[in-house]
């Protein structure tokens, strides 16, 4: 890797899901004002929690809620044939 490519405060931070309680431990240059120890290495790391992450995202976890898309197909093929007529 090149030397002095990367910003001074590049350093692994703690990403939590605040929804699921899920840790990441990923380099960043986030902004952070708390710390925390994670649950797997034991070490202190500065803390950015998320709304929401690959974790609990329904598109990721697969529990994606599909919408009322039979009727609105339904009203579609009946708005088309009266207009065919």
């Amino acid at each position: 890797m090149k030397k002095e490519i990367h910003p001074a405060d590049y350093r692994p931070v703690l990403f939590i899901d605040n929804s699921s309680g899920t840790e990441f431990i990923i380099s960043s240059t986030v902004k952070t004002t708390e710390t925390a120890k994670s649950k797997t290495d034991h070490k202190e790391y500065p803390v950015y929690r998320l709304e929401i992450s690959s974790a609990t995202h329904p598109f990721y976890t697969g529990q994606e809620k599909t919408i009322d898309t039979a009727g609105r197909i339904e009203r579609f093929k009946a708005k088309r044939a009266k207009a065919k007529k």
